[in-house]
């Protein structure tokens, strides 16, 4: 980072920790319900007890059969996404050594590390570090205590931008700060890893995307690498990576947060995956909605691949791990290109082992148990992020594409529509004899899916969309609550309740009516009271709620 610009970041910083330490100096709303909270001389228990939610597991996979090439670029990989993850601690937590530096207890330090900040992201980012209040909805992003209103009404270029950082002087000035000047040196260094990866690659894709992606990160013009990303069609590595997600961003949902994947392709199971792409446009024509909300073709010009993750970090890596990624983002490309669904298999398959089994077990009726399967957990994974290319992007109401038009209520809506539209898929898909399997294992482990993804909380788009989704099927009758405290599937029910669901969510984004979104999130993305003391029981089990890695060049075992 340039001298010029490292002052700069260090008054954020210290604006940051000025709005850490006092929760009353904080004008932005708590990101969920009123935040509560925890009681200095019980945080040492709250963390304790929170820190078993996660199950460390090591992030591996065989790395025997990569070229020689391949396993000289790897390294490099991972070096480029370490720095994404600093620079991830840089817009979440800017002061996170002197946070650390004042922690004495080794759980907190640990529990910290996972949540990159002293925010539980799995509970409503609820503060377990003494003296921190509610975590502020911008990050780092904005100005601290900033009212979006300021924001709106500013004449600022940039003001929702994806790729800068607002700022205000002492005056009150606001201005913006591209990423790549502010994060110029972290930058720079993550590109020259690219640029020696690009130079060893043999793969003709591979090397023209590490090149290009390199020199986006320092321009932050990312749209020619992201056309490379989806021609490379035979490579054996790859690596997501940038600031991409916008989760992070709850004030207007629209700067992203630095992340990235290392990713070796499992090319047998890529193989079996590819043809479900060429199919979206005839799903797209037979969506449950009037036909002027799929007027728009999908991009097939795509791939659909399986890949086992070995290096996870920044935004992917925050608390709830991620298992599927659907890109890019930007709804141009992905309408003219399409996009690229990755499913992160290693991973999928670990949260299927040690979490979603024994959820059901627990929760799902015994007469439905035997309906939990992995295939169908991978199905549903799989086509929730293929069901991100159906639907509408752009309104049909004038007010440009629906992101643009729901602005920070998008996200969570995006995703609920992904799971139910997935699920829709997968139904056509076996009427046409383009699946195997009964649509009970799909159905029933749809059903524990929602049940382990819920226990994220309502914070974060994901745990908003499940909600949603629980509470509408619960209303249609799609499940019962049992005598016993058990979850039982009515088949026919659900399938209604997923068509009525798809045919809601599409209308609220065609129609770009943010109030309305507004109300169902308030009405729908909350968790009952019933569902709570469910949920509280699987703590009680000490079934864990999402997983923690162990991973890097030495657990891959290439020291």
């Amino acid at each position: 980072m340039r001298k010029i610009y490292k002052s700069t970041f260090l008054i954020t910083a210290a604006a940051l920790s000025s709005v850490l330490i006092s929760a009353c100096t904080n004008n932005n709303k708590p990101t969920s319900n009123e935040t509560t909270v925890v009681q200095k001389d019980t945080l040492a228990d709250y963390v304790a007890a929170r820190l078993p939610i996660y199950e460390r597991i090591k992030l591996t996979t065989n790395i025997n059969d990569l070229s020689v090439s391949d396993r000289k670029i790897l390294p490099l990989l991972i070096q480029a996404a370490e720095i994404m993850d600093e620079l991830y601690w840089r817009q979440t937590y800017p002061q996170r050594d002197s946070l650390l530096a004042t922690i004495k207890d080794e759980k907190t330090r640990e529990f910290v590390n996972i949540n990159y900040g002293p925010w539980d992201r799995l509970n409503n980012d609820k503060p377990f570090v003494a003296g921190v209040g509610n975590k502020p909805e911008g990050a780092s992003f904005y100005p601290y205590g900033i009212k979006k209103e300021e924001i709106e009404s500013s004449k600022l270029a940039d003001k929702f931008g994806a790729y800068s950082v607002i700022q205000k002087d002492s005056t009150g000035k606001l201005t913006t700060v591209p990423y790549h000047v502010l994060f110029a040196a972290e930058l720079q260094r993550a590109s020259s890893l690219l640029k020696q990866a690009a130079l060893i690659a043999e793969d003709a894709g591979l090397k023209k995307y590490l090149n290009l992606r390199a020199d986006a990160l320092v321009s932050d013009n990312f749209t020619a690498s992201d056309y490379a990303w989806l021609d490379m069609k035979t490579n054996g590595l790859d690596i997501i990576i940038g600031p991409i997600e916008n989760y992070e961003d709850k004030l207007f949902n629209a700067r992203t947060s630095y992340e990235a994947y290392v990713l070796i392709k499992d090319k047998e199971w890529s193989k079996r995956l590819a043809k479900y792409v060429k199919m979206l446009p005839e799903l797209q024509k037979n969506l449950p909605v009037p036909a002027k909300y799929k007027t728009e073709t999908p991009g097939t010009d795509a791939e659909l691949n399986a890949y086992d993750v070995v290096y996870y970090a920044g935004d992917c890596n925050a608390g709830s791990k991620t298992i599927a990624v659907n890109l890019p983002n930007d709804e141009k490309i992905q309408q003219e290109k399409g996009t690229r669904r990755s499913q992160l298999k290693n991973a999928m398959q670990a949260k299927f082992d040690k979490i979603l089994v024994p959820i059901a077990k627990e929760l799902i009726d015994a007469d439905q148990q035997q309906y939990i399967k992995f295939d169908a957990f991978f199905a549903n994974v799989m086509f929730h992020e293929v069901a991100h290319g159906l639907g509408i992007k752009k309104t049909i109401s004038g007010k440009g594409y629906v992101r643009e038009a729901l602005k920070e209520q998008y996200s969570w809506l995006e995703e609920g529509k992904a799971d139910v539209l997935g699920l829709y898929m997968v139904t056509g898909l076996l009427k046409k004899g383009e699946l195997t399997g009964d649509i009970k294992d799909y159905y029933t482990t749809f059903m524990a899916g929602i049940l382990r993804s819920v226990r994220f909380g309502v914070s974060e788009a994901h745990g908003k969309a499940n909600m949603q989704c629980f509470n509408y099927f619960q209303e249609k009758g799609a499940f019962e609550r049992t005598a016993n405290g058990t979850y039982k599937v009515n088949f026919d029910k659900f399938a209604v309740a997923m068509n009525d669901l798809s045919a809601f969510i599409i209308t609220l984004q065609g129609n770009g009516d943010k109030a309305a979104v507004e109300k169902a999130q308030k009405e729908k993305a909350m968790i009952p009271v019933l569902l709570q003391k469910d949920l509280d029981r699987l703590t009680k089990k000490s079934i864990p709620v999402d997983i923690v890695f162990e991973q890097g060049v030495d657990i891959l075992g290439m020291k």
